[in-house]
C-alpha cells in the first residue's frame, strides 16, 4: 500500500513534520499558561471537534442500520461487526463507509515523578529504550503494526531520557517527566495545553498525509498509576476499582500504590476534566487527548488501546463529549480502570486477550476488524439480490 502522494509505502513512512518550536519548555518545568497563540489554537480545536459533532446527520445511523440488516446474511449472525459497520458510516459521515487503507498507530511517551515512591520497579530509563525501539520497528507492537499494515509516529512527550533519533519518532518534549503527582500536580496547565495542541498537529498532519484510521497507544514508566488517578477522579469511582498491577507489581507494590493514588486524589480535589490533567496526566495522557480531539475534528475513527489511552479517552470526552463518537474500543486490557472507562463512555472491546503489553498492540490488533465491518457495506449482496426480488419477512 502506497502512501497518499508518495512512492513510499503508508506503512514505511516517517513521522510528518510539524511545528515544535512554541511547544518547548522554556527551562525545565513552565508554570506559565503558555502563549495566547497557543491558549487559542487549543480552543478552537475544541470548537471545531464541537461543531462537527452538531453537525452529525443523526437519520444516518437509522439508514445504516437498515443496510445492514438488509444484507443477505441471517439475522444477527454479523453481531457485533453489524454495530461497528453502523458506528463507522456514522463517524465518516458515508454509507457506505469509506474502508480505512491508511492506518497510523500514534504512541506517546513519557514518564512519571510518582516514580519516585517505587510504584513500579522499573527505572525510567527503560521508557527512551522502548520507545527507540518501537520508532526503529523491533518492538512489540512492531508485530502487530506490520501485520495491520500500519504506520507507526512515536511522540516523545515527556520523557525523562530523549530516546535515540530516529524517522518514526516526533522529539516534542514538552517536558522531562512530571511531577509528583502524590505532592502536588503533575503538570501545569501551560504544559498540558503545549501537550495537547502537540497531538493535534501530529494528528492534523497525519491527516493532511491521508491517515484515514488511528490507533492510539502509550509508553512511560509510571503510567499506570497516573492513569488510575485520572479515571478515579473523573469517574467518580474507588481507588481500588481502578488500580491495577501494571507492570506485573507484587501485592505489597499494589497497596503501596493504591495509597499513592488516594492521595493524589484526595489532594487534588474537584476540578474540571483540564484540571485533573494537570493534577495527574502525564504529558502522553495530554497528549493523547489532543489526537482524539483532532481525528474528532476531522470524523476519523480512532482505535483506543489499554488504560493510559482509555484514561486520555475519558479525559477528552469530558473536556468535548462530541469526540466520544470516534472513539472504538480495541481490546479490553486486564487494568481495571479501562474497564470502568469502556462502561462509562458506553464502549464494547472488538477483542478481549488478556493482552497488557501496550504501545498500542491491542488497538493495532482491532484494526483487521475494523475493516472488515466497513467492508461489509461494499463486498456484501442484499438479500432481495440474491432472492431476485423482495425479500421475506425477517
Amino acid at each position: 500500500m502506497t502512501g497518499h502522494s508518495s512512492g513510499v509505502r503508508w506503512a514505511d513512512r516517517a513521522a510528518p513534520r510539524v511545528a515544535l518550536d512554541d511547544l518547548a519548555p522554556t527551562d525545565g518545568h513552565d508554570d506559565q499558561p503558555g502563549p495566547a497563540a497557543l491558549q487559542e489554537e487549543l480552543a478552537e480545536l475544541l470548537r471545531s471537534t464541537a461543531a462537527v459533532a452538531a453537525a452529525t446527520d443523526d437519520g444516518l445511523r437509522d439508514h445504516a442500520a437498515e443496510a445492514v440488516s438488509a444484507l443477505a446474511t441471517p439475522p444477527g449472525a454479523l453481531g457485533r461487526l453489524a454495530d461497528l459497520a453502523v458506528e463507522l458510516a456514522v463517524i465518516r459521515g458515508d454509507l457506505p463507509p469509506p474502508i480505512p487503507q491508511r492506518a497510523t498507530l500514534i504512541a506517546a511517551a513519557g514518564d512519571h515523578g510518582v516514580h519516585v515512591h517505587g510504584v513500579t520497579p522499573w527505572p525510567q530509563r527503560v521508557s527512551a529504550l522502548v520507545a527507540s525501539t518501537l520508532a526503529g520497528g523491533h518492538a512489540g507492537a512492531s508485530a502487530f503494526a506490520n501485520e495491520a499494515g500500519a504506520r507507526t509516529v512515536v511522540i516523545d512527550a515527556g520523557l525523562v531520557t530523549p530516546p535515540a533519533p530516529a524517522p518514526r519518532l516526533v522529539p516534542a518534549r514538552v517536558v522531562a517527566g512530571t511531577r509528583d503527582l502524590r505532592t502536588r500536580d503533575a503538570l501545569s496547565d501551560g504544559e498540558v495545553a503545549r501537550a495537547i495542541v502537540l497531538g493535534a498537529r501530529v494528528t492534523e498532519a497525519i491527516v493532511a498525509e491521508g491517515g484515514d484510521l488511528v490507533a492510539v497507544g502509550d509508553l512511560g514508566i509510571g503510567n499506570t498509576t497516573a492513569s488510575a488517578a485520572l479515571i478515579a477522579a473523573c469517574a467518580d469511582v474507588d481507588v481500588r476499582l481502578v488500580t491495577g498491577r501494571g507492570a506485573g507489581i507484587d501485592d505489597a507494590t499494589l497497596e503501596l500504590k493504591r495509597r499513592v493514588v488516594t492521595d493524589a486524589v484526595v489532594r487534588a480535589g474537584q476540578r474540571d476534566a483540564a484540571g485533573y490533567l494537570a493534577a495527574f496526566g502525564g504529558a502522553e495522557h495530554a497528549a493523547l487527548v489532543g489526537v482524539l480531539l483532532a481525528a474528532a475534528s476531522h470524523r476519523i475513527p480512532v482505535v483506543l488501546d489499554g488504560v493510559i489511552a482509555c484514561a486520555a479517552a475519558l479525559v477528552a470526552s469530558r473536556m468535548s463529549p462530541g469526540c466520544r463518537e470516534v472513539m472504538i474500543a480495541g481490546h479490553r486490557s486486564p487494568e481495571p480502570g479501562a474497564g470502568v472507562v469502556l462502561e462509562a463512555l458506553g464502549l464494547h472491546p472488538l477483542l478481549d486477550l488478556e493482552l497488557c503489553l501496550g504501545e498500542g498492540s491491542g488497538a493495532l490488533a482491532a484494526i483487521p476488524l475494523v475493516r472488515i465491518a466497513a467492508r461489509l457495506l461494499h463486498d456484501v449482496a442484499r438479500l432481495d439480490e440474491v432472492l431476485g426480488g423482495s425479500p421475506p419477512e425477517r
